[in-house]
């Protein structure tokens, strides 16, 4: 059996470094900076954060800004909150190469931020943008199109976080 590291509550956890995709780097490897487990910002930070390093080409370390918004936020937010952060990590499998993960990711994050109540347009975020351009990328994976980096940016409010 491998033995995994573990936080003291026993849940799973990597200390490994990680690629600027978010993947495994071998020990003693220089990777990117990581996101604290237990970061914990007010929502507008947490969009601005997430904002930077998407344009910095980064979705999965704003997949773990948005996860630890999610996570940690009001309960009423939370389809928010994992519709934004699926929407990351859909990215982060385009970015990967990973085009079935990709498209299921983008149709979960499409479907929660659907779901989310569209007259409550919390913290300016661009519910409908966002869900237009998951809509479009799904619809270019499902063509089979090769997807570049241009393609991938995106505004996740409607004015400038």
């Amino acid at each position: 059996m491998i033995s995994r590291d573990r936080d003291a509550a026993g849940r799973a956890r990597s200390d490994r470094p990680r690629d600027r995709l978010g993947r495994p780097l071998p020990p003693g490897s220089v990777g990117v900076a990581r996101i604290p487990d237990d970061l914990e910002l007010d929502p507008q930070q947490t969009l601005t954060f997430a904002q930077q390093l998407l344009d910095d080409g980064l979705a999965f370390n704003a997949h773990e800004v948005l996860e630890a918004a999610w996570k940690n936020g009001a309960v009423a937010e939370r389809m928010l909150w994992q519709g934004l952060a699926q929407y990351a990590v859909g990215l982060t499998h385009i970015q990967r190469g990973n085009a079935k993960g990709a498209g299921t990711l983008l149709r979960r994050a499409r479907q929660r931020l659907e779901a989310y109540p569209a007259n409550a347009q919390q913290h300016d975020v661009d519910r409908a943008g966002l869900i237009a351009h998951a809509r479009e990328l799904v619809d270019a994976l499902d063509a089979g199109e090769s997807i570049d980096e241009r393609r991938l940016r995106t505004r996740l409010c409607v004015t400038p976080a």
